[in-house]
């Protein structure tokens, strides 16, 4: 029996929509464009801003801290990949128990045995104990930096020495590793910073326990969001932006009634039931993306959006994406933000006068709303120190 094919231009079509890219479908709200991409990308502070402000109709970073700070409607957990995402308090649960939780599990196992190697005197038990003691001082300060839980819970400002003799020996804050993981636990939240939007230096604050969701109940949840906001997809491209396992992923996708579909050459992918069908294209829309951006990382396989041959200039040896410039649904050059505050741009190859017009649109709105703000991606890539230099 032959399946729906979904070429390319069907595929473009449906990310500048369901992904909010096109000017008609931006939101007013950062809750909606987290649940559309199903999640920030939040390793680099500042990511989850140029992200959700290239998605609002009235970028504002005083919008996105809202979410994170005041409302508190946006969480941030390791979770996917072991990366940190911003999600939505409704989402939060299911990637939870669907994700962060078996990272949570591997980073403890990993603190307890560099603690038991590099530290004296600790055990699986004073690591509990600890834990209680950070979560009681918490709950009386509200919250508190690291260094500030260091006075009430002295343990913290203990160190391990890592790679003793090596010329890369180095020490680690035992403070630093434990609030990792009892936020990677669901137990603690990061607050505003104590700077701008850009620091990464910021204070922790106790987090009310979410529902327990059941972990099947919680990946088929997570997998019919994720097919919703990037479908058609391949097997392989859910198994690499989850990080589960083939096994996990194929129960998963069973348990969303997944359908079959081709893409462009004959590859088998799925989509969500009833979603085979068009999807009608957005007007024109450039887009100025951020480093780690949902939308250039959602996929393994990227051919059908970026070339080949432009990967090495907008990805680090790590697989870390930089700054890109879209057009309609195609990666199309690069971006970067000068010392002065210019926010600068490279094109590949010549996209047409409406295409630079468009582009010079969004770099003018970027540079905007970022005002006396300078940003440095956290993963530098080659061709966004080529613009800056």
């Amino acid at each position: 029996m032959s399946v729906p094919v979904i070429g390319e231009v069907e595929r473009r079509a449906r990310l500048g929509r369901r992904q909010l890219l096109a000017p008609s479908v931006r939101a007013a709200r950062v809750e909606d464009v987290a649940d559309a991409v199903v999640g920030l990308h939040a390793t680099d502070a500042a990511t989850v801003y140029l992200s959700a402000c290239a998605r609002l109709a009235e970028p504002s970073a005083a919008e996105v801290d809202r979410a994170l700070y005041e409302d508190v409607s946006l969480v941030k957990l390791l979770s996917m990949r072991r990366t940190i995402f911003a999600v939505t308090e409704g989402l939060a649960p299911y990637v939870s128990s669907g994700a962060a939780r078996a990272i949570a599990a591997k980073e403890r196992a990993t603190l307890l045995k560099h603690l038991r190697d590099h530290a004296e005197g600790w055990d699986e038990a004073r690591l509990a104990e600890a834990e209680r003691a950070v979560l009681a001082a918490l709950a009386v300060r509200g919250e508190a930096t690291t260094k500030e839980l260091g006075d009430d819970v002295p343990q913290l400002r203990e160190t391990m020495l890592m790679s003793a003799g090596k010329a890369y020996e180095a020490k680690q804050s035992v403070g630093s590793r434990l609030l990792r993981l009892l936020a990677s636990d669901g137990h603690v939240r990061r607050c505003r910073p104590r700077g701008s939007w850009l620091s990464s230096s910021y204070p922790w604050a106790p987090v009310p326990q979410w529902p327990d969701v059941p972990v099947r109940e919680a990946k088929a949840e997570v997998v019919r969001r994720w097919l919703a906001a990037y479908g058609p997809a391949t097997v392989e491209d859910v198994k690499w932006w989850t990080g589960w396992t083939l096994g996990d992923v194929r129960r998963a996708l069973a348990d969303v009634d997944a359908r079959a579909v081709a893409l462009a050459g004959g590859a088998a992918a799925v989509v969500l039931p009833g979603d085979e069908g068009p999807v009608a294209a957005p007007e024109p829309w450039a887009a100025l993306l951020p480093a780690l951006d949902p939308a250039v990382m959602g996929w393994r396989g990227r051919d059908w959006y970026l070339r080949p041959e432009d990967v090495p200039a907008l990805f680090d040896r790590a697989g870390n994406a930089g700054p890109t410039v879209w057009w309609c649904g195609e990666v199309v050059g690069g971006w970067a933000q000068r010392a002065d505050g210019e926010v600068v741009w490279r094109l590949f190859r010549d996209v047409g006068a409406e295409a630079d017009r468009a582009v010079a649109a969004e770099a003018g709105r970027l540079a905007g709303w970022l005002g006396e703000v300078r940003v440095t991606p956290r993963f530098r890539t080659p061709l966004e120190r080529e613009l800056v230099a």
